[in-house]
């Protein structure tokens, strides 16, 4: 009972005084305020649904079910924006034309002198994936971003300058604590014109190019994406930072999608019976940076997720309840993020033969099917044969306080 009259203390609303306040003008309550996803439309495994699912109905419990705390940006006409949800400022406007190198893009961050302010950093994969909009999708006629283009500056990839139009990759701070696609050093990268987070090789791109991508800066809450994670000691952990509480163990077996949320929405544990699967945001939220299966350091060797944590597989994924827009067919495949490896088929440098391996970092986040076999995609999927699993562990959440 102590732990839990601590808890709500530590989740109470933001002071009106600070309500909408400058990045460093004060604290609020949580330092770590998940953004939703923005997704408000319903789908089954097989594309959108007419109407929205009830409880105890098949598929209800998907991210649209539940309405988190809504993007809230302010133009501040300087060449900055506001994020009135996170206490972060950012650049409106990054280069365009002549890409930054990583090494280019955390130097620039030290250069950078906008709106008056010198103290401009180069973003967390945290940080940049608060930005992202699950309303995008590059597939579609009109291909529309994964990040509000009425408010920050951005362009797709252009074939003209020799990319495709998924090439919107944006540098992160994050270096890999392992190495991707035949050994190569990485850098995480969130890609805004396809939703996705993924591994990049950090000095040499496709066809032995230099691996350039864009860089947008940002400043305020140094706190955001840091978790302070509490062992309730009754099978859940408060995360005080996002106001979230989790399962502390998975669901200790794999399955489809419909099943992961209906596996989390009839829950009980420790009390509670408002359990339910967390959306693409909530689950990054848990990734730890700093571990990975394959880390180069032993002492970091595991799934990338805190000790704290139990995983039944160090090379398992976990379900979102987000559906990814972006596929064959609409609404057919959901957001997973791999706290394993994220594995796919590759020719191997020395005999060129295809084979698995590891591609984008444990860490990333991708898609699968939502059902279906996976026997069915032997060999991947996309240009780094992305493995496709279907089924995938489930990792239940809760809201501490509204």
């Amino acid at each position: 009972m102590r732990i839990v009259l601590l808890l709500v203390v530590a989740v109470t609303a933001v002071p009106p005084h600070l309500a909408g306040a400058e990045p460093g003008a004060g604290s609020p309550a949580l330092t770590y305020p998940i953004v939703d996803t923005g997704l408000e439309r319903f789908f089954s495994d097989r594309g959108e649904l007419s109407a929205a699912p009830r409880p105890g109905e098949r598929f209800y419990g998907q991210d649209a079910c539940y309405r988190g705390r809504r993007f809230s940006y302010r133009d501040n006409g300087d060449g900055t924006v506001c994020d009135l949800a996170t206490g972060l400022m950012w650049q409106k406007t990054p280069e365009m034309d002549r890409l930054p190198t990583f090494r280019e893009a955390v130097a620039g961050a030290a250069k950078l002198r906008l709106a008056g302010h010198g103290d401009w950093r180069l973003p967390t994969v945290k940080e940049l994936y608060s930005l992202m909009d699950f309303n995008g999708c590059v597939h579609r006629r009109d291909p529309v971003a994964y990040l509000d283009a009425r408010v920050f500056a951005f362009r797709f990839g252009q074939e003209d300058r020799g990319e495709r139009l998924i090439d919107v990759q944006y540098w992160s701070a994050n270096e890999y604590v392992g190495t991707t696609m035949n050994g190569a050093p990485t850098v995480f990268g969130v890609n805004f014109a396809d939703g996705r987070i993924k591994g990049y090789p950090r000095d040499m791109g496709p066809g032995g190019r230099t691996a350039v991508h864009f860089a947008r800066y940002v400043r305020g809450n140094p706190r955001y994406g840091v978790n302070r994670f509490v062992d309730n000691r009754d099978g859940t952990i408060s995360d005080l930072a996002s106001g979230l509480m989790w399962a502390r163990d998975d669901s200790g077996k794999t399955m489809d999608w419909e099943r992961a949320l209906a596996w989390c929405e009839t829950l009980k544990l420790a009390g509670h019976d408002d359990w339910r699967l967390p959306d693409a945001k909530e689950l990054q939220s848990l990734v730890d940076y700093t571990r990975a299966p394959d880390a180069r350091d032993a002492r970091r060797r595991g799934p990338a997720i805190d000790p704290l944590f139990r995983t039944t597989d160090a090379e398992g994924w976990c379900w979102s309840s987000t559906t990814h827009l972006d596929g064959r067919v609409i609404g057919q495949r959901a957001v997973y993020v791999a706290f394993g490896q994220a594995t796919g088929y590759m020719p191997d440098r020395r005999s060129g033969q295809r084979r698995k391996m590891n591609v984008h970092g444990a860490g990333a986040q991708r898609s699968d099917p939502k059902s279906g076999d996976p026997a069915d995609w032997a060999g991947g999927f996309g240009p780094q044969g992305d493995e496709i699993r279907i089924l995938n562990y489930a990792r239940p959440v809760r809201t501490i306080a509204p």
